[in-house]
């Protein structure tokens, strides 16, 4: 199969296509036909060696996909061929074709698009999360969503909506609140500028985006 890989710790323009051998679902795992995938920051920063996590060299880069399941290995009783799901597999998900454990996997509806679908875990499972688990936010309290005009941001807007919250949406401009339709339902927005400039930025976070 073909696959997107990092055979160098540097930028995403340093991945190099290559041909590998066909991956095979062990017991426990399924093999998944990739038909989308996403690209998340820390997809960009794992192939420079900048994440918290890394993969032994080479490896396929690509945090979550979807697809459908082509194969099952013993055991695997939650999933079957032909099924559409989506994966979050953390990486190997930049190729035709992917093997991983069957509880890395999650059914979707078979109308829904591939591109959606490969899309939600990283987005919505972050925002979910935050404000299920973490903020147990309840009907009638205000939620505060900074960048509201990202992956995260947006999902936050729509979950936090969804669970009786008032949500306030602020983002670095008016363009961007204006375009998006999420956003847009917020019921309160705010947009600013900050004076960022590099001189203003720690040699940290100048490092973490790529800019020394």
């Amino acid at each position: 199969m073909k696959a997107l890989q990092c055979v160098e710790l540097a930028g995403p323009e340093k991945l190099i296509f290559a041909d590998i051998e066909d991956p095979k679902p062990l017991s426990g795992e399924v093999l998944v036909e990739i038909k989308a995938a996403s690209v998340n920051f820390p997809d960009v920063l794992m192939v420079q060696g900048l994440y918290q996590f890394q993969p032994p060299m080479p490896f396929i880069p690509g945090a979550e996909c979807s697809g459908v399941i082509t194969e099952i290995g013993e055991g695997v009783q939650s999933c079957k061929v032909g099924d559409h799901v989506f994966v979050m597999a953390g990486n190997g998900c930049f190729a035709e074709q992917i093997v991983v454990e069957e509880a890395r996997v999650t059914l979707v509806p078979k109308d829904m698009d591939f591109p959606v679908a490969a899309a939600l875990p990283m987005t919505y499972g972050t925002s979910l999360y935050a404000l299920k688990q973490r903020a147990q936010i309840q009907p009638g309290e205000t939620l505060l969503v900074l960048g509201a005009a990202g992956g995260v941001g947006l999902s936050a807007v729509e979950l936090g909506k969804a669970m009786g919250a008032k949500v306030i949406a602020a983002a670095s401009s008016e363009e961007k609140i204006k375009s998006l339709d999420a956003v847009k339902d917020a019921e309160v927005e705010i947009t600013f500028d900050p004076p960022w400039t590099q001189e203003l930025m720690s040699e940290e976070a100048k490092l973490e985006l790529g800019m020394l």
